[in-house]
Formats: C-alpha cells, sequence, structure tokens
C-alpha cells in the first residue's frame, strides 16, 4: 500500500499554507482565556477560533500556562487551511459527564486542519473512573471523550500530549485521510474505557510515531473502517491494538485494509486482537488485515481473535457472531508471551474464519515454546522454525 499516495493531500494542503504565509496568528489570551487553571476560556478559545477560520490561513495561538475549559467547538468550513497551535495545558471540569455531549472538544466539518505543539489535553478524569467503573454503571450519561474528529479531511494532529481522559481519549469519526503522528496519550492502567484512538466510519488513517499507555485499548479500529496504518506505536499498558468490536449493532459497515507494523506492545493485556459479538446484529466482514515486524514484551494474549466477545457477560448464551473474518497475515511476530497460548483464535462456528496466515513467529513464555489455540479457523502456518509452529 503507497501511503505517500494516500496522505498526499495533507502534504498539498500543508505546503500551500506555508507557502502563502499564516496571515493572522489569533492569541486566545487576547481575547480573554486566563491561565490560572481555573476561569473558563472556553469563549476566547471558541472566538479565537472563528476569527482564524475566517481569515485565509488563519491560526489560532493557545500559549504556555494552565486554562481550565469547560468544553469547545471548533467547526468549520473554514476559508482554507487552519493551524491550531497548542503550547499550553487545557484542563476539563472534574465533572464525571458532560449532559448529552459524548466530546469535551470536538474539531468539525473541516479540511486541511493541523493541531500541533508541545501542549496538554488534561481531561481530568479521576472522578469519572471512581464512579462509573466502567460503561456498565453510566448507561444513562457517558463520560465524554477529551478530543473528538468529526467529518474531517486532508488533517493531521501532531506532537500533542492527551492524558486522564474521561473516556476514550481521541475519536476520529467519519473522516477521511487523517494524519496522528508523535502524539502522547497517557492514562492509569486501572482507568475503565480510556482507549487511546478510536477510529469508526473512517477511511485513509495514519497512526505513525506515538507512545499510548492507558486503561484500555491503545487503538481501537470500529466499523466502516478502511485504509487504516498504524507504523512505530509503543503500546502498554493497555489492552493492545484492536479491530472491533464488531456486531453489537445492525447495519455496521466492514473493515478492510488494515496494515500495523513496526509496534511495541509492553506488559498489554492484548497485543493483535480482533473482538466480535456473538450474538451479532450484523453480518459484515473484516478482511486484508497485515500485522507485521511486532515486538511483544511480556504480553498476556499476544494474538487473539475472539469471535464471542462478551464484556459483562450480557450476551445470549450459545449465540454465535456473524462477522465474517477472512484474509488475516501476522508476518515476524516476536517476543515473550505472559502466558502459555501465545495466539488464540477462537472463531464462530457458523462463520469460521478464513485464511489466517502466519510467517516468522516467534513467541516465547518464560524462555520456552508457546502453543496456539485454534477453534473454527482455516489457519496456515508457513515456514519452519516457528513457535508456536501449528494449532493445538
Amino acid at each position: 500500500m503507497d501511503n505517500t499516495y494516500i496522505f498526499n493531500p495533507i502534504i498539498v494542503h500543508l505546503f500551500l499554507f506555508f507557502s502563502v504565509g499564516i496571515c493572522k496568528q489569533f492569541v486566545v489570551t487576547d481575547f480573554g482565556a486566563v491561565p490560572d487553571g481555573k476561569t473558563d476560556s472556553r469563549k476566547a478559545l471558541e472566538t479565537a477560533w472563528q476569527r482564524a477560520c475566517q481569515t485565509p490561513g488563519g491560526s489560532v495561538l493557545v500559549p504556555r500556562g494552565s486554562f481550565f475549559v469547560s468544553m469547545a467547538d471548533f467547526y468549520g468550513p473554514c476559508k482554507g487551511p487552519t493551524l491550531f497551535e497548542h503550547r499550553g495545558t487545557l484542563v476539563a471540569s472534574a465533572d464525571p459527564t458532560l449532559g448529552e455531549r459524548d466530546h469535551w472538544i470536538i474539531f468539525a466539518k473541516l479540511d486541511g486542519l493541523t493541531v500541533f505543539g508541545d501542549g496538554v489535553l488534561d481531561g481530568n478524569g479521576a472522578l469519572s473512573w471512581s464512579r462509573c467503573g466502567g460503561l456498565a454503571h453510566c448507561k444513562q450519561q457517558l463520560p465524554p471523550a477529551t478530543l473528538k474528529m468529526n467529518y474531517v479531511t486532508n488533517s493531521m494532529v501532531r506532537g500533542v500530549r492527551l492524558i486522564n481522559s474521561k473516556m476514550f481519549h481521541v475519536i476520529i469519526w467519519a473522516s477521511d485521510s487523517v494524519w496522528v503522528r508523535g502524539v502522547r496519550i497517557t492514562a492509569p492502567a486501572n482507568s475503565p474505557n480510556t482507549d487511546g484512538i478510536h477510529i469508526g466510519d473512517s477511511s485513509n488513517t495514519q497512526i505513525t510515531g506515538s507512545r499510548i499507555s492507558t486503561g484500555d485499548d491503545c487503538i481501537s479500529i470500529g466499523e466502516g473502517c478502511t485504509s487504516v496504518n498504524v507504523t512505530r506505536v509503543r503500546c502498554g499498558p493497555g489492552h493492545g491494538i484492536s479491530i472491533g468490536s464488531l456486531g453489537k449493532y445492525p447495519s455496521e459497515g466492514g473493515v478492510g485494509q488494515v496494515h500495523v507494523r513496526n509496534c511495541t506492545f509492553l506488559g498489554t493485556e492484548n497485543g493483535l486482537r480482533i473482538k466480535t459479538w456473538a450474538p451479532s446484529l450484523s453480518s459484515t466482514v473484516v478482511s486484508g488485515v497485515v500485522y507485521e515486524e511486532i515486538e511483544m514484551r511480556g504480553v498476556r494474549n499476544p494474538i487473539l481473535i475472539d469471535q464471542f466477545y462478551c464484556p459483562g457477560g450480557s450476551c445470549q448464551p450459545g449465540g454465535e457472531s456473524s462477522v465474517e473474518i477472512r484474509g488475516v497475515r501476522f508476518e515476524n511476530v516476536r517476543g515473550s508471551s505472559a502466558s502459555q497460548a501465545s495466539v488464540s483464535l477462537k472463531c464462530s462456528r457458523t462463520h469460521p474464519c478464513r485464511d489466517i496466515e502466519f510467517v516468522g513467529l516467534h513467541l516465547t513464555h518464560g524462555g520456552r515454546p508457546t502453543i496456539a489455540l485454534c477453534a473454527n479457523a482455516d489457519d496456515r502456518f508457513g515456514g519452519s522454525g516457528q513457535i508456536p509452529s501449528r494449532c493445538s
């Protein structure tokens, strides 16, 4: 897959932006933002954004300092590519929820957006974690994600740090050609549902050179995603990089052309996981998935396909998943497993996994060979000297 071709629109936008120069930079403190960590700077941020959005080549600057922000909405369309330079710390309210809002900060309906800098987005999620203890106790009002990107195209998030989200740290939804580069995402290992980056109903998404340590998936790839590239991501603690869960809702879109390479997993619950509900309310397909050059260090479930995903045990007993998984390749996945079974393929009886290929596996547990446990899977272990070398 030619990543340069996929993300060429981003490069074009950035070239045009810098070649014409920044016409005007709007500093949020000039609009009343106060870096005292307690005065609500929402209005100042949104006003600076509106001015920049309506100025060709406009830019917003959040300078050094701690700014309390109750919430913030940054909507387009704008009059050309727009920069959001973040050098300070934005701090959310400690309140566990924001009413019906599923996000704290949102960028939406934008083309050619660049969010960059060494600033921090602090979701201030500790109270939310203790009160919610997971989604099962927050069904009426879910905690908000820290940063949401809706209907965004040809855009980049680079360098920023996100910490302690109440729920997901980043959501990329219904977007195309978004590049996340060099970000750091951090939350305690026991913080519930604090996924690093969740992607849904989007195409041509690239995540590169980032470090993610959370209490849930480092990256989750949801329904309707195509052409996702994850490269040089360091994950852990957390639940690994997941496709799914899929099949929970009717009319879900499939997932295809996912490429995860040169990633490292450190003490995570899972490494490379595909998860689908049983029974499923939609019959969709996962296909064209490649994992290569992956390092595992003390990972409990390095490779896991789970078609009986049922968090909280609330599923119908004996149900089968109708999500089809086919064309998945694991190449040069190496390192150490925290359990004897380093590969687990728990596939649907009615929709077995097809064309699951392993090449160059070398996974040990306590210095000894691991095993692969497989059910309802058409698997192939190619080449010699693999560990494990076959399904038990």
